[in-house]
């Protein structure tokens, strides 16, 4: 049996808000503040310098598409919204580069 009680979920959410918090202090430019803001909306912690390259170098204006993209799904029917992103991401580049030609 267990011996302790469950952690109620506002003590784990203060947990990871102060941990954010602590990250965003070696934010030094603004793109690892956008790109580190993606990776936290996409659920995707682990490849976080992904999206901090990729707020870097691409350009803003498809990021904020694909990412309202994203957005406008129902929260719950989508279970991989970072997939969803580079999806819509490498669409929007492909569109982009046949407006070029």
């Amino acid at each position: 049996m267990r011996s302790t009680k469950p952690t109620p979920i506002s003590e784990t959410l203060s947990l990871f808000k102060d941990s954010f918090d602590k990250r965003k202090k070696y934010v030094k430019n603004e793109f690892q503040a956008y790109g580190l803001e993606l990776a936290n909306e996409l659920d995707d912690w682990k490849n976080k310098s992904l999206y901090i390259r990729l707020a870097k170098t691409e350009d803003r204006k498809l990021l904020e598409k694909a990412r309202y993209f994203v957005k406008d799904h129902a929260p719950r029917q989508i279970k991989t919204p970072y997939r969803l992103f580079m999806w819509k991401l490498k669409q929007l580049r492909m569109e982009k580069e046949t407006e070029n030609i």
